[in-house]
């Protein structure tokens, strides 16, 4: 027996998508991701540039700490740090106080490119916030930082 279509009747649906907030929020980082590989030309990735803004923001940190200040699990930490070490960009040892970490830095390549990525970066966040007033940019700002 053919079902009808819910969606025939004057009643709105119990769930419409495009009024949850994570479908909102994926399309609005995919406008963003679009935005940030336009802007960076492909020289870096978004989990990458994390990870270099993070060690030239806070200096030299564990692997495990970058990965929870970037919000990446154990293994994208480390694939990221390892494509990044294999470009010279940042460079690993191990924890003097305890072998079993990671102390992961920026080296003078990794550095350079932060610094010449930073306007880029800085336009990147811009060209996405560029519908909001500045106003509606902070109380956006403040809204998703209470979401986190």
């Amino acid at each position: 027996m053919p079902r009808t279509n819910a969606c025939a009747t004057s009643v709105e649906p119990a769930y419409v998508l495009d009024r949850q907030i994570g479908f909102l929020l994926r399309q609005v980082a995919q406008r963003h991701a679009l935005i940030f590989a336009a802007g960076v030309e492909g020289e870096v990735t978004a989990t990458q540039w994390a990870a270099l803004a993070k060690l030239y923001e806070v200096g030299a940190l564990s692997q495990n700490r970058l990965g929870r200040l970037t919000v990446m699990d154990a293994a994208t930490v480390k694939g990221v740090i390892d494509r990044l070490s294999q470009r010279e960009l940042t460079e690993t040892r191990p924890d003097p106080e305890d072998g079993r970490r990671i102390i992961v830095e920026l080296t003078v390549a990794g550095r350079t490119l932060v610094e010449r990525l930073i306007p880029q970066a800085l336009a990147i966040t811009d060209e996405t916030l560029a519908p909001l007033t500045s106003e509606e940019r902070q109380l956006l700002w403040e809204l998703l930082t209470r979401l986190r």
